[in-house]
């Protein structure tokens, strides 16, 4: 996605930066899609669900993987077994996340965002960047001014070092800055370092508070 050439007074602007998480709000909630790859690998619906968020063993893989302690290509090697025995471990995320689709008006939003002038961070817990990369794969990547990934810098949200991070980088200050997450959980240190915070819950809902935050509109590609 190209920049605006266009040159703008941020003296104007309601806020200055916009910090977008990446699953769940650049994209639709990936619950359905897993769940039907799971049906399509011979398993049990709930079976990614219940490997890496209840699994002992598998919840240990996806937090090495979040700060980068190891790669998705080990990452895979391990959780494969614990989905099914006959589960194949190459690009298996890749293969379960690769359905998921782009939420549209986000990412329209975060464009519209961008053309006035403000400026647009990544702040995503990672699951991996190789052999899939999710963030190319749905086309936001160089949307972004900013890209604070936490495999690729070592700490993970909630921690609050990620979204001082994050201020550093961008060069502004919390109270300047609208952070979105669809974790409830991720916003409270956000919020301690007087970053506005939208919880996302409903891609059409966010949009809405987003546009009125940020004096813009979100105009759908044709």
């Amino acid at each position: 996605m190209p920049r605006s050439a266009t040159t703008h007074d941020d003296s104007a602007l309601p806020f200055r930066g916009l910090i977008l998480d990446f699953a769940g709000v650049l994209t639709d909630s990936p619950l359905a899609v897993h769940r039907a790859w799971c049906t399509s690998e011979g398993l049990d619906e709930e079976a990614w669900r219940r490997t890496l968020n209840d699994d002992p063993v598998g919840r240990q893989l996806y937090a090495a993987l979040e700060i980068g302690h190891i790669d998705q290509a080990a990452w895979n090697v391990g959780t494969a077994p614990l989905l099914g025995p006959h589960v194949d471990p190459i690009n298996l995320m890749g293969r379960a996340w690769s359905g998921v689709p782009v939420a549209r008006r986000m990412v329209a939003l975060a464009q519209a965002a961008r053309d006035a002038g403000v400026r647009l961070a990544l702040l995503s817990n990672s699951f991996g960047l190789e052999p899939f990369d999710p963030y190319r794969h749905a086309g936001i990547w160089d949307l972004f001014d900013v890209h604070v990934v936490s495999e690729l810098v070592g700490i993970a949200k909630p921690d609050p070092a990620i979204y001082e991070l994050t201020l550093s980088e961008l060069g502004l200050s919390g109270p300047e800055c609208v952070f979105v997450d669809d974790h409830a959980v991720n916003l409270p240190p956000a919020a301690e370092l007087g970053i506005t915070t939208v919880h996302f819950q409903d891609e059409q809902a966010a949009v809405a508070q987003l546009e009125a935050l940020l004096g813009v509109v979100a105009v759908l590609a044709t």
